[in-house]
């Protein structure tokens, strides 16, 4: 972070200084809230949970080095306390952003978030120094933290926003005011909390709703394909730049093809000029991921040959989202378990069959949360789906949603061993040390609540007789 007194600190966030003999103090560190975390020049930011309470740890945050504590109370070591602390962090956060001026891109939509703001940010740091969110650090306290680690030098911050409900990326914006924003799609993840499609459609726009006019350099980067995001151009002043696949996207892809591996290549075409991509990520899917990426670094100057070539050499960066791994034996293993949903489900099953063309497939499937009344159909379509797509074998783990997985294979012509319903990762662990034969591709994949990393682990555990080779 940039460097900031704790007399300046409190003034921005309200709060008022406990046990500070000198209020010239500087934070030259990191804020944090994890207390594992704290070091010479941080400030730590102690969060009230429903099992930790991180006040407890102050004493020792600040002999490791943290310079204060913001909290809500006094804790008999410099601290500047608060009513609100996140609401304080989130208005230290607003108060860094607009001092450094940074250009500000953020995105948001029902699934690839995560796996776009990495491309996005892999693009960009080839430009200028780049400051992104880490992992999926995208709510009400991982966005401002996030915004706190950006200094002096920093050109572009990216930040993935989530919401789950009307008003929230509203906040977001509020915090870390964004001059590009992308949406990728309308989905159905957490539609069980939203209530419908269109309710996720109006949140999501609260991101374009948000952006400076396109006179003072606003760009939205909308989704061509999706109409419920396609029509989010009438709710912006900003710019509106299209990619997708179809032919009026300003940023569109032709030619889209997968490797014998499963990767994608395709024909990238900008306002600026054409350039080839072969992305080194798993699955046609992220074709519209990187042309959201590309769409961004076009506004930013970047030309098309220069585009390309980053998203060619543009990996993964963050854990357990299709990460391919091919054991000694040659079994490859696909840990998609970060997290799921309808339409990510689906993608990463059509991945599955592009990686292990020639080969025996494997989905390991577990439930996908908050759905609402709309679970039974959708658990249903992605059982049938793996069917239709001549998947070798359904391993559906879990409870009722995983049943429901194995009756919709079932119904679409899944017959005798094709699928198999087990209890818990450890049962889908011991059934497939068993089974899988060397050549077989596994895709693991659940909503993050079931943990099914466990079972990629394990496979991967099982084949290291020598030093497992990851691509």
């Amino acid at each position: 972070m940039i460097t900031l007194s704790l007399a300046e600190i409190a003034e921005v966030v309200g709060g008022r200084m406990h046990d500070i003999p000198d209020a010239s103090a500087e934070v030259t560190g990191p804020v944090v809230r994890d207390s594992r975390e704290a070091g010479p020049g941080s400030l730590f930011v102690a969060f009230v949970g429903e099992r930790v309470d991180g006040h407890d740890f102050a004493g020792q945050v600040v002999e490791a080095g943290a310079v204060a504590v913001l909290g809500s109370r006094p804790v008999g070591v410099p601290a500047i306390v608060v009513d609100d602390v996140q609401a304080a962090l989130g208005a230290l956060a607003r108060h860094v952003v607009r001092r450094l001026g940074t250009t500000l891109v953020a995105l948001t939509g029902s699934a690839g978030k995560t796996s776009t703001k990495d491309l996005i940010a892999q693009v960009l740091r080839r430009m200028a120094p780049t400051v992104f969110t880490p992992g999926s650090m995208n709510n009400e306290v991982g966005l401002p933290l996030t915004a706190l680690t950006a200094t002096d030098e920093t050109k572009f911050l990216v930040l993935e926003m989530g919401a789950r409900g009307i008003g929230h990326i509203r906040y977001l914006c509020e915090l870390t005011p964004p001059k590009i924003g992308a949406v990728l799609n309308v989905g159905s993840a957490h539609i069980g909390e939203f209530g419908g499609r269109e309710q996720i459609a109006q949140a999501k726009g609260e991101l374009v709703e948000a952006l400076p006019p396109a006179e003072e350099g606003g760009a939205a980067i909308l989704n061509a394909d999706d109409p419920l995001v396609r029509a989010m151009a009438s709710r912006t002043k900003a710019k509106v730049i299209l990619f997708g696949e179809s032919g009026e996207a300003d940023v569109r892809a032709e030619n889209v093809r997968l490797t014998d591996t499963g990767q994608p290549s395709f024909s990238l075409h900008t306002p600026s000029g054409a350039s080839d991509v072969t992305m080194r990520l798993y699955g046609e899917h992220h074709v519209s991921n990187a042309l959201a990426a590309a769409a961004v670094a076009h506004e930013l100057g970047m030309s098309a040959d220069e585009i390309a070539t980053a998203l060619s050499e543009a990996g993964s960066l963050s854990r357990w989202r299709m990460e391919v791994t091919e054991r000694p034996d040659g079994v490859t293993v696909v840990n998609d378990a970060y997290n799921a949903n309808p339409e990510s489900m689906k993608a990463a099953l059509r991945a599955l069959v592009a990686i292990g063309k020639g080969r025996r497939t494997w989905a390991v499937l577990g439930k996908m949360a908050e759905l609402g009344d709309e679970a039974l159909a959708e658990h249903d379509a992605v059982g049938r789906l793996a069917v239709r797509l001549n998947v070798s074998k359904l391993v559906a783990v879990g409870g009722r949603e995983a049943q429901w997985l194995q009756l919709g294979a079932y119904n679409e012509g899944s017959w005798g061993e094709e699928s198999v319903h087990v209890s818990d990762a450890q049962a889908a662990v011991d059934l497939l040390r068993s089974e899988l034969r060397p050549g077989d591709v596994v895709l693991v994949k659940a909503s993050r609540s079931v943990g099914l990393e466990s079972v990629a682990t394990a496979l991967l555990e099982t084949g290291a007789e020598g030093e497992v080779a990851a691509r």
